[in-house]
């Protein structure tokens, strides 16, 4: 498997630590999860729902012109193990170009050991906030659209 190699430096991370560890890892990705830019944050109609997820999470995706991705997530912090899965993916995908993310394999995240330490209803979660990242990464590049909203709009001003 191909990752981006800061995604691919976490996921050895969390490989090589004993399960009893990996739920503390987690907590750490949580806690390293970056608050919205203030032009984002309460701006819901720029953010996907998760539907996936048993917490309200949101997400949101730019691409800019040279192909470079941000990533936002909109996730509470009384659900930790959703932010640091969202965690996660912002420090191995976030600057990464759009191919790099959507060549990410949709099952990265079972190479992490996590399905020892947490429930199957929360691997899905998982899946669907990857599946969800990808789709809009993909959308912007269909539709050449840079540093917009979560639909491939571009945003107010730009």
């Amino acid at each position: 498997m191909t990752l981006p190699a800061r995604l691919a430096n976490v996921v050895n991370d969390f490989r090589a630590a004993p399960p009893e560890l990996r739920t503390e890892l987690l907590l750490e990705q949580a806690e390293r999860l970056p608050a919205l830019p203030p032009e984002l944050a309460g701006d819901r109609d720029r953010f996907e729902r998760v539907e996936e997820c048993q917490t309200p999470f949101f997400l949101a995706t730019e691409v800019d012109a040279d192909g470079t991705v941000h990533l936002h997530f909109d996730c509470p912090p009384q659900a930790p193990t959703t932010r640091g899965f969202a965690g996660v993916l912002h420090a191995g995908l976030d600057g990464a170009t759009a191919a790099e993310v959507l060549a990410v394999p949709a099952d990265f995240h079972h190479d992490m050991g996590l399905a020892e330490v947490i429930s199957p209803l929360r691997m899905r979660g998982m899946d669907g906030v990857l599946f969800r990242l990808k789709r809009q990464v993909a959308a912007r590049l269909a539709s050449g659209a840079a540093a917009g909203d979560a639909t491939g709009d571009v945003a107010p001003g730009e």
